[in-house]
């Protein structure tokens, strides 16, 4: 292989990265919430029995990180990028303005506010090198909060994974059957839970949990 072609094949590949989350004037007509069109925006924040307040939290960034955790270097890396390191299994850290959970072995999500995810998205592409892949997915998927005391008994009738404190403890993630769907799942606090759910979904989990609340009152 000529000196040439070397140089040419080791040139780091040219990525177009578009922000998208719309300019601020236009930011209340153009963006809508996955549940903006369900009708249950405003229900969710005052659910059937007082002990549980289920919560959408709009508009926010999420990056998947996929890449070889055992590779320290590029650990490095996304540590610095982050100010954290990736968390391990079945974990998630969180900052001030931004949390990380584990996926699988090689995945991880990086949720933070709108504003942020486009300069976080750029700092990856400016620093990272190897083999690694960094995916907006900002606009198919949301977070829904469930907190109170009645929090752990809506997941209980949600999800066949267990919630016991025993096995499910304050910082946790997993991924699991939500009703007939999926979510992500992570405890937050003695009686917080987050739920990552896909937008195509999030009618269907709104409902549901609506639904359980209601059998539960």
């Amino acid at each position: 292989m000529s000196e040439s072609n070397t140089i040419k094949n080791t040139k780091k590949p040219s990525i177009a990265l578009m922000n998208q989350l719309p300019v601020k004037s236009d930011a209340e007509n153009l963006a809508q919430s996955p549940l903006f069109n369900s009708g249950l925006n405003s229900e969710l924040n005052s659910t059937p029995i007082s002990s549980v307040n289920v919560k959408e939290l709009k508009f926010l960034g999420h990056l998947v990180i996929r890449c070889n955790a055992e590779d320290k270097e590029l650990g490095l890396i996304i540590e610095r990028v982050l100010g954290v390191a990736l968390p391990s299994t079945l974990q998630s850290v969180r900052t001030n303005d931004m949390a990380v959970y584990w996926i699988s072995p090689d995945e991880w999500l990086v949720v933070c506010s709108g504003q942020k995810v486009y300069d976080l998205e750029k700092s990856f592409d400016e620093t990272m090198s190897g083999h690694c892949a960094i995916v907006n997915v900002s606009g198919g998927q949301t977070v829904l909060t469930i907190a109170g005391e009645g929090a752990r008994a809506v997941l209980m009738k949600s999800t066949p994974y267990d919630v016991s404190e025993q096995n499910f403890p304050i910082g946790k993630v997993v991924t699991s059957a939500l009703g007939k769907s999926q979510a992500l799942i992570c405890r937050v606090s003695d009686d917080k839970w987050e739920l990552i759910i896909r937008r195509s979904f999030a009618d269907y989990i709104g409902l549901w949990l609506q639904k359980t609340c209601e059998n539960m009152a």
